[in-house]
């Protein structure tokens, strides 16, 4: 990793990770028109970002959350743990106080909803480059009520208007076990693993198992 302070400093190399082409493109042509940045590889899914990754080395990672496959929140983790010295700035649609908690818990040094306006994406990626952190304050207020509540008492969970059974249940859900498979595994009846998926569907606000398990691998969970 560069440190950067102008003058004839190479530029940053940046990996940009979005599946969305338009917004991909647009990023693209923010970022690479900026002489202090060189985007070196685009990616729309985590396993292509962690083998761009893993090509272009970059020094930063635009990273968006709502990956296909892979969440961003664990593409995150293990582009860190492959590449310790990249920096992670997410940039999504998501203010979901779980999913902010979860991208820091990975690793991410900013979050910028994807309203924000190219000065912004520029001087963001110049600050989380120079190891700065980035959060706009809205989100850096609640990030602050966030660890507030941690140490306030045992580490917080995801999703922590589940009891600990549905958040084990939406765990198991996330690591991809059928109803049966939970039940055999926690020793209750098929029934009683569905009670709780509806109970589990009805806090989260979410229309089916797929729309769960989605929100459960954004947060962190189903990675065992």
């Amino acid at each position: 990793m560069e440190e950067h302070d102008g003058g004839a400093a190479p530029p940053w190399r940046v990996l940009l990770v979005d599946d969305h082409p338009l917004f991909l493109e647009g990023l693209a042509a923010a970022v690479g028109l900026d002489g202090e940045f060189e985007v070196v590889g685009r990616a729309a899914t985590g396993e292509e970002a962690l083998a761009e990754a893993a090509r272009t080395r970059p020094d930063l990672v635009v990273m968006d959350l709502g990956l296909p496959g892979r969440s961003g929140v664990e593409t995150t983790r293990l582009l860190l743990q492959a590449q310790p010295a990249a920096r992670v700035l997410v940039m999504t649609m998501s203010e979901d106080d779980d999913n902010l908690l979860a991208a820091v818990r990975a690793g991410a040094r900013g979050y910028l909803l994807k309203g924000a306006v190219r000065e912004e994406i520029l001087l963001a990626l110049r600050t989380v480059g120079r190891g700065g952190a980035v959060f706009s304050p809205s989100m850096a207020e609640r990030l602050a009520r966030l660890f507030a509540a941690v140490s306030e008492g045992p580490a917080r969970e995801a999703f922590p208007n589940l009891t600990g059974r549905e958040r084990e249940i939406l765990d198991l859900l996330a690591q991809g076990l059928t109803y049966r498979q939970i039940a055999q595994r926690l020793v209750v009846a098929d029934k009683t693993v569905r009670n709780h998926v509806g109970s589990i569907f009805a806090k989260l606000q979410v229309p089916d198992r797929a729309a769960a398990i989605v929100r459960a691998r954004n947060a962190g969970l189903g990675s065992a």
